[in-house]
Parts: structure tokens; sequence; C-alpha cells
């Protein structure tokens, strides 16, 4: 879960879905949030945060300089990882009738929108700042347990992404250096982004417990439609344009005397993206990267799979190993 959420595109509820522990996630957020402890919910809640802790941690730096210097391979990975996530969540929506395309017109629609909010530019429409990171956080989380829609990715939508992504790698290489300074500088993002989590993960944890009791099959349609449309928005073939005077980087006026700065390859993530023309290896590439991150999401959902099954073995029918030799 944590390398799916650092990444846009690829869902962490996806991934939990693919390990055959998604169900025994969200009932222990949503005992926690309850305050109802035991030690099943803190065996649980425990591993998988840790484990997600882990990989954040320890990749974030490898993740952000790739975003940077190999923008359109990640980009086609992160397609394809997104895409394996489709024949998941069609298995888990079926049988499909009249409400789950419903739902899956609404999640199309949905993602559509916030696609077309990216090419706007969604740092331009005030997601920033201490309100801006806390929404950013809150909407992080919350995608972080729906399968098919990545917590990464609405980021990049927002224009949170790149300043969240560097502001973890600046605080562990602030870490690694026993600088506290760098650390408190970064507090102005990693607290808001924090306390924006907490209330994302309490809410929608909540809430989801409670809508697909309700409304299952419209549920995962919708959660089917927005990974559907996701790729629309991770378009590969994209790159940086060097800034000139006058352009506006993270809200700074580039200038004369700050051109140097703004040029340098340390601040290419901010750059404004322009689409690029490929030529026929970045295409043959791109589509080889594609079906490998595909191939990756399908393969763990099969060991997933694997492993549910070998347990329903184990277990039985109803009346458990018993049962079994006699139902046999």
């Amino acid at each position: 879960m944590g390398l799916a959420n650092l990444v846009p595109g690829i869902s962490g509820g996806t991934m939990l879905v693919a390990c055959g522990i998604y169900t025994l996630f969200i009932d222990a957020i949503s005992d926690a949030t309850r305050l109802r402890f035991s030690r099943k919910t803190i065996l649980v809640l425990g591993m998988v945060i840790l484990g997600a802790i882990g990989a954040i941690g320890g990749l974030a730096n490898l993740i952000h300089w790739a975003l940077v210097n190999h923008r359109w391979e990640m980009f086609s990975i992160f397609i394809g990882l997104t895409l394996g996530g489709v024949p998941i969540l069609w298995h888990m929506a079926k049988p499909i009738k009249k409400d789950s395309i419903i739902g899956i017109v609404i999640g199309v629609l949905m993602m559509g929108a916030l696609v077309a909010l990216q090419e706007m530019g969604g740092q331009r429409i005030g997601m920033s700042g201490t309100v801006g990171f806390i929404v950013g956080g809150a909407a992080a989380a919350s995608a972080m347990i729906l399968p098919g829609v990545s917590g990464a990715f609405l980021l990049l939508l927002l224009g949170l992404y790149e300043p969240i992504i560097g502001a973890i790698k600046d605080t562990i290489s602030a870490l690694k250096d026993a600088d506290i300074s760098g650390v408190i500088d970064q507090m102005n993002i990693i607290i808001p982004v924090g306390i924006g989590v907490i209330l994302g993960v309490a809410i929608v944890s909540n809430v989801l417990k409670w809508v697909l009791h309700r409304y299952e099959r419209v549920t995962l349609g919708v959660l089917l439609g927005l990974i559907l449309a996701a790729p629309a928005g991770l378009y590969p073939f994209r790159d940086g344009m060097l800034p000139v005077i006058g352009d506006v980087i993270k809200g700074e006026l580039v200038t004369e005397e700050n051109l140097a700065q703004m040029q340098s390859p340390d601040n290419a993530k901010d750059w404004a993206q322009k689409a690029f023309q490929p030529n026929g290896m970045q295409i043959a590439g791109s589509l080889g990267l594609i079906v490998l991150g595909f191939g990756g999401t399908v393969g763990i959902a099969r060991l997933g799979q694997e492993k549910r099954e070998k347990q329903d073995v184990r277990r039985g029918p109803k009346g458990g190993k018993k049962a079994q030799r006699k139902h046999t």
C-alpha cells in the first residue's frame, strides 16, 4: 500500500484488495476510529501502517528522481498499474446490472472532471497553503482506502503531489543528517497533511462501510468508472518547459535575478508541462511499460486470490475442518 500511494495512478485500496486483506483493514480502521481496540485491530493496523511507512520512507527519493528524469517511462508504468485494477474491481462488482452501469458512468464523469481540473492547473485554484495541504491529505487518505482511486493521482490533479513528495524527501534527508532545522522547515507541509490524513481516514472508512453495505453495486460501479477513466490524466508524453522571465513557479514570479535558480534541474518538478510528439521507440517502450505495470497489479491480485483459496480450503465450509472432511 505504501508503494501504491507513492505513485499517481495506482490505489492503495486496490493493493489491499489484491492481497486479500481489504475488508479486514477497513473493519480495523472503522473500529479504531470508534475507539474499539482489540488485539486483532492493533495487529492489522500496525503491520499495514508500518509496512506503508517503510516503503514511503525508503523509496520517496527514488520516485521523486524518476518523475523528474524519466517522466514518460514512469507515467507509462502508472497507466499499466492503474488499468490492472480493472479486472479486480470488475470481479468485485459482478453481476454487472443497471445500477452498476449507472455507477460506472458517474465514476467516469467524476474522473473526467478531475482531469479537466488538472489541465486547467489545479495549483491555480487555491490548492496551496495550510488549508490546501489539509484538503490534500484528506483526499489522499480517502483515496488510499478506496479501491480504484489513487491518492497520489488526486494530489497530482490538485497540484499538491510534488510539493508533498518533495517535503517527505527533504524531511528524510534532514533526519539522516541530524538537521533539526531542516526537519522543522518542512513541518508547514508535513503537519497539515498529517491532520488531513487522520480526518480523511476516520471519516471515509466509516462512510465506506455504510455505503458498501447499502449500495454495494452502485458504489463499486463508481469506483470502477474512476479507475477506467484515470489513465486520461496520466498522458505520459509531456515534458517540462524551461522557465522564462515572467513565468510564475510555485507562486513566485520568475525574474532576471532568480532565473538561473528557477531553471536549475532541482526545480524541474515545478516546471509547466507541455505535450510532445513521441517517436516510434518511445511509443513502443510506453506500451511495453503499460503491459508491465498491468501485469504487476494483476500478478499481485492472483497471489492474493491463491492465498484466499488456501485459507478457504483450510477453514472449509461452516463447521471447520471436520465439516470440510464430511463435505468432501
